[in-house]
């Protein structure tokens, strides 16, 4: 029984590792541009402070960025701020098959729940792409910094995530994300990666409209980047989620009524 545990509480630290690990190069993917011509940094400055940085846009040519690189951008970024939140289900999937199965098969088991997650994002970061380039191409956010560039754009993209905040769609489909016992004991006998598509289709479904937010305040900003991820966590592990989804959904509607306000009069 002994050798037993230690095998357990092991392979769950390096699961636990392997995860950390997995979100620190995204992180770090997304910190060092990700392929779009500046870095995080540089965007977020030029996002918080437009005029204070005019060194970075002087004779700045961006290049040519293809449909891949932007893919590449949102799933590697959706992996930086969704493993975190993903994390007690896949490790709650190592103790059971551990518990339950034979010892060989749990690393690849697990490896294929993470991977099945990892594809419902990746599903999500090809939608998330055309709809970039359908945006850029119709001039509602810029091309090079990739924010919105419309009030309207701005206006409607969060009164959107406002009003899913506070639906009962987005509360059902939390309430799937953040329960990982009852959602392993419900799907117990699945294939290990159907498993993780069917727990990652349930987390798109629950954070999607959140990611649009980023379309108004730059898509590569990197504090808006750390802030949702922030707020993703804390919906999926707080004993208040309810509260804190309420919250942000009426602080989006406001922020969209003001935006359209602020525009109206010219400010």
């Amino acid at each position: 029984m002994s050798s037993t545990r230690f095998v357990l509480r092991r392979e769950v630290f390096v699961s636990a590792l392997a995860l950390f690990v997995l979100t620190g190069f995204a992180w770090t993917y997304i910190w060092r541009g990700a392929g779009m011509g500046m870095t995080a940094l540089q965007m977020t400055q030029l996002t918080l402070f437009p005029h204070s940085h005019p060194e970075l846009m002087a004779g700045m040519v961006m290049p040519p960025v293809t449909f891949a690189t932007v893919v590449a951008m949102w799933w590697v970024m959706m992996i930086g701020m969704m493993t975190p939140s993903a994390a007690p289900v896949l490790l709650l999937h190592v103790r059971v098959l551990r518990e339950t199965r034979a010892t060989r098969r749990v690393p690849f088991a697990s490896l294929l729940v993470l991977a099945g997650y990892l594809s419902a994002w990746l599903v999500f970061s090809l939608v998330a792409a055309a709809l970039q380039f359908a945006f850029e191409q119709a001039s509602l956010i810029s091309e090079m910094m990739l924010w919105s560039r419309s009030p309207a754009f701005s206006a409607a993209i969060l009164a959107l995530a406002g009003i899913y905040q506070l639906s009962s769609v987005k509360q059902a489909c939390l309430r799937r994300c953040r329960g990982p016992v009852d959602f392993l004991v419900r799907h117990a006998r699945s294939n290990p990666f159907l498993l993780g598509v069917h727990h990652g289709a349930w987390c798109v479904g629950c954070c999607w409209v959140l990611m649009g937010v980023l379309f108004v305040v730059g898509v590569m900003n990197f504090v808006w980047i750390a802030a949702l991820a922030i707020l993703i966590l804390l919906e999926k592990i707080s004993p208040f989620e309810v509260q804190i989804s309420r919250a942000s959904g009426v602080l989006f509607i406001a922020w969209s009524l003001s935006t359209l306000v602020v525009a109206r009069a010219g400010v």
